[in-house]
């Protein structure tokens, strides 16, 4: 890392996934929060996933997009391969999200997603103050389908 940015910074950006710190969200994900709006809610993510790698049940309060550099994303509606490109739309539910093998990719949110238990229970709502948040070491969570809690506050 060369130098450390601030993602929530306005105006103009320009970041290296280098200068990013890198925030384990649990079981093999870990993120690079590359920027977030205060003013919009919008937030992008530089998502690394290793073999095995799940994201819990969640669902879209916001539209996003994604595009896939290495590897595979494999979820409820399809395959996505590196080089694929994809749009989840406001309301679109995941019950399976998962990797087998190394894959990265870049992760455009507009807006909040919930992720639940196996009840169905919202466990956390990730968005730009979860990730500001997190950013600032003042959470821990797992998004994982092995994850039980609830966002918690670090000691």
């Amino acid at each position: 890392m060369t130098i450390e940015h601030d993602a929530g910074k306005t105006g103009d950006l320009i970041v290296n996934i280098a200068d990013a710190r890198a925030h384990e969200l649990g079981q093999g994900t870990t993120i690079r929060l590359l920027r977030y709006s205060e003013e919009t809610g919008d937030w992008v993510l530089w998502v690394e996933m290793q073999p095995g790698a799940t994201f819990a049940p969640h669902w879209h309060l916001g539209h996003g997009q994604y595009f896939v550099t290495k590897g595979e994303l494999l979820y409820d509606v399809g395959s996505a391969p590196a080089g694929t490109y994809g749009y989840e739309p406001i309301g679109s539910r995941h019950n399976e999200a998962r990797c087998e093998q190394v894959t990265e990719y870049l992760f455009m949110g507009h807006g909040a997603v919930a992720f639940t238990g196996p009840d169905g229970d919202v466990r956390f709502i990730l968005n730009h103050e979860f990730l500001r948040d997190l950013a600032q070491g003042a959470l821990v969570s797992d998004i994982s389908n092995e994850g039980t809690d609830a966002a918690l506050a670090a000691a």
